[in-house]
C-alpha cells in the first residue's frame, strides 16, 4: 500500500469538469476578500483585545496583533500560492494531496472538517448567548424550552437557517455574507470612531508594562503547553507582547477559508491571492486600530476582560454603546459560522470526490450548483452539537487544527517547488524557502502556547482518522480503484500543451 502516492495538479484541475462534480465559478476578489473578512472579523475584535492588553501585554497589544498579522501573513502567502496554482475545492486538503501524499491529505482533511464543524458549533453557541442577551435588551425572554443549560434551540435554529441559505448557492451566500459584513464593519468603524473621543494618552502609559506589572481582574488564562514544559514566557514587557501575539493570533484564523472556495472563482489565478492577503491586511489595521481604543479609554489593569469595549464605553458614561457592540458581535457570529460551515462542506465534497470518503456526498445539484448533500449533513450535525454539547473546551481545537493546516501546507509549498518546478504559478510565494520555513516554526510556536489537553483531544482524534482510513479510505480511493486515473489526466494535459491547446479553468 503506498500511503503517500500522490494526485497531479492535472487530474485535480480535471475533476472540476466533471459534470456532476461541477462548482459554479460565480466569485470574484471582492466576493473572496468579504468572505475572508466575514469569516476573520467575530467577537474577538471585542473580547480578545481585553485578555491581551489586561494580561499580557498592555497598550502594545497594538504589537501584538501587528505581529500575529505578520505570522499570519507567512501561511498566506504560501496559500495564494497553492490555491492560484490548485484552484480546486478542499484547500489545505487538495494542497497536501498533490504535493505530500494521500496519508498526509487525509490526516489534514479530517483535521479540518474537525475544525470547521466544531467551530462553527462553537460560534452558534456563542451567537445564541449574544442573541438571548440584545432581545433581553429589547424586553424579550427567549422561552427556556428554546433555551436552557442542557438544550439549545436557538443555536440550533439559525445553524439550520444558514445551512438553506449555503444550499441554495455560492452566488446567495456571498451576496448575503456582502450584506452583513457591511453592516458589521460599519459598527466596527463606529465603535473606533466613537471611542476616538475618549481617549486619555496617559492611559497609553508605560506603553509596554515592565514585566511583573499587576495584571487586570480575571486576566488568568489555562496554562499552556510551554508552559507546562517548564519554559514559561512572561507577561508584560517585551515578552509579553510575544506572549499577547500569541493569544490573538486566534483572532485572524479564517483567512485560509477563503482557500476552499478555489473552485468557485473566476479567474483563481489572480483573485485567490487578492482575497487572502487583503482580508487578512483589512482585519490587522481594524485589530489595531481596536486595540489602541480600548486601550486609551482604560488603563489597561482596569479593562474588563470578558467585554472590553462594552464596559469602556460604560466607563465613560455611554451604555448604549454596549447595546451597538452586542448587535455588531451577533452580525459578526452570523457571517463567521456560515462560512465555516461552507468551508467545511467544501472540504468534505473534495474528499467524498476522490472517494476517501462515500462518494454519494460528491454529487452537485443541477439546480443550485452546490454540494447539497454534503451541506445538508454539514448543517445537520453541527445543529446537532451546538444544541447538546458544551463546548467552551473543545472550541482550543479549531485552533490546534487550523495551525497543523499552516504547517502543512508551508512544506507543502517547498516540496511542489522541488518535484514540479516546471507548474506555472500565476502568484509565487516570495522568499522560497525563508517564507515557507519561516511559517512552519510560527505555527509549531503557536501551537505549543495551547494548553496540553487540546493536544491530547487532537491526538485522539487523529487516532479516529487513521482507524476510519486505513478501514475505509485507503481501499476505495479513486487513486486504488482506478489505477490509470492520474496518469491519465497527467498524459493528456501534456498533449493539450504540445499541440498548443490552452486550457482555461477560470471561466466557463
Amino acid at each position: 500500500m503506498n500511503l503517500l502516492r500522490t494526485k497531479t495538479i492535472e487530474q485535480s484541475i480535471a475533476d472540476t469538469e466533471e459534470s456532476e462534480h461541477q462548482l459554479r465559478k460565480q466569485l470574484g476578489a471582492l466576493q473572496l476578500t468579504v468572505f475572508g473578512v466575514g469569516v476573520i472579523i467575530g467577537t474577538g475584535i471585542f473580547v480578545l483585545t481585553g485578555e491581551a492588553a489586561g494580561a499580557k501585554a498592555g497598550p502594545a497589544v497594538a504589537l501584538s496583533f501587528v505581529f500575529s498579522g505578520i505570522a499570519c501573513a507567512l501561511a498566506a502567502l504560501c496559500y495564494a500560492e497553492f490555491a492560484s496554482t490548485v484552484p480546486v475545492a478542499g484547500s489545505a486538503y487538495t494542497f497536501s494531496y498533490a504535493s505530500l501524499g494521500e496519508l498526509v491529505a487525509w490526516i489534514i482533511g479530517w483535521d479540518l472538517i474537525l475544525e470547521l464543524a466544531l467551530g462553527a458549533s462553537t460560534v452558534a453557541v456563542g451567537w445564541s448567548t449574544y442573541f438571548a442577551d440584545v432581545m433581553d435588551q429589547i424586553g424579550i425572554t427567549i422561552p427556556s424550552w428554546a433555551y436552557g443549560e442542557k438544550h439549545n434551540l436557538v443555536a440550533a435554529a439559525i445553524v439550520l437557517i444558514l445551512t438553506a441559505v449555503i444550499c441554495l448557492g455560492i452566488k446567495i451566500s456571498s451576496q448575503v455574507n456582502f450584506v452583513m459584513v457591511v453592516i458589521k464593519l460599519a459598527i466596527v468603524l463606529l465603535v473606533i470612531v466613537a471611542g476616538l473621543f475618549f481617549i486619555k494618552t496617559a492611559n497609553w502609559s508605560p506603553f509596554v508594562p515592565p514585566s511583573g506589572s499587576k495584571a487586570a481582574a480575571g486576566g488568568s488564562s489555562v496554562p499552556s503547553l510551554l508552559q507546562d514544559l517548564g519554559f514559561s514566557p512572561g507577561a508584560f514587557g517585551i515578552s509579553g507582547i510575544f506572549t499577547g501575539a500569541a493569544l490573538v493570533f486566534f483572532a485572524y484564523i479564517g483567512f485560509d477559508i477563503v482557500a476552499t472556495a478555489a473552485e468557485e472563482t473566476k479567474n483563481p489565478q489572480r483573485d485567490m491571492p487578492i482575497g487572502i492577503l487583503s482580508s487578512l491586511a483589512i482585519c490587522t489595521v481594524l485589530y489595531v486600530a481596536v486595540s489602541l481604543v480600548v486601550t486609551g479609554m482604560v488603563k489597561y489593569s482596569d479593562i474588563k476582560v470578558e467585554a472590553p469595549l462594552a464596559e469602556a464605553f460604560r466607563s465613560v458614561g455611554h451604555p448604549g454603546f454596549a447595546t451597538v457592540i452586542s448587535v455588531g458581535a451577533l452580525i459578526g457570529l452570523t457571517t463567521v459560522m456560515m462560512i465555516l460551515m461552507l468551508g467545511q462542506s467544501r472540504v468534505f465534497f473534495a474528499m467524498s470526490r476522490d472517494r476517501l470518503l462515500p462518494p454519494v456526498f460528491a454529487r452537485v445539484s443541477p439546480r443550485f450548483g452546490t454540494p447539497i448533500r454534503t451541506s445538508i449533513l454539514t448543517g445537520v450535525v453541527v445543529a446537532v452539537i451546538s444544541m447538546f454539547v458544551p463546548l467552551t473546551e473543545l472550541a482550543e481545537l479549531v485552533n490546534i487544527g487550523t495551525l497543523f493546516a499552516f504547517v502543512l501546507v508551508a512544506i507543502g509549498v517547498l516540496v511542489l517547488r522541488r518535484t514540479r518546478p516546471d507548474l506555472p504559478r500565476a502568484f509565487r510565494c516570495p522568499g522560497v524557502p525563508v517564507i515557507p520555513i519561516l511559517a512552519v516554526l510560527t505555527a509549531v510556536y503557536l501551537m505549543l502556547n495551547l494548553p496540553a489537553a487540546t493536544w491530547v483531544r487532537f491526538l485522539v482524534w487523529m487516532v479516529i482518522g487513521f482507524v476510519v482510513y486505513f478501514a475505509y479510505g485507503a481501499r476505495h480511493s479513486r487513486l486504488v480503484t482506478d489505477p490509470n486515473y492520474s496518469r491519465e489526466a497527467d498524459a493528456s494535459r501534456r498533449e493539450a500543451r504540445a499541440g498548443g491547446v490552452g486550457v482555461r479553468h477560470d471561466e466557463r
